[in-house]
């Protein structure tokens, strides 16, 4: 279930200043975003699957605190970041 390295390149490469740039916050909270989607069909495909529910509110928990980071340092990239993913309404 986790990431394949094609998917976490492209992510990289997309939102990352080079393709080794994988510490960056931008990089981090899309590549969180992506584990939450596996995650999230894993859990509506098996809903008895406790330890996957977990890791999912694990997950979740580790990029709002990345989201909230961002937020304080860096508004407007939040902003983008936000409409790129697609994560609010």
């Amino acid at each position: 279930m986790a990431l394949t390295k094609e998917t976490t390149a492209s992510l990289v490469s997309r939102f990352g200043a080079n393709e080794a740039d994988t510490g960056n916050t931008k990089v981090q909270i899309a590549i969180l975003t992506e584990r939450i989607k596996q995650l999230t069909t894993h859990s509506n495909n098996f809903p008895k699957d406790t330890s996957a529910k977990r890791s999912l509110l694990k997950v979740i928990g580790a990029r709002r605190s990345l989201l909230r980071y961002l937020q304080r340092k860096d508004l407007a990239t939040y902003r983008q970041l936000i409409s790129d993913l697609g994560l609010r309404k």
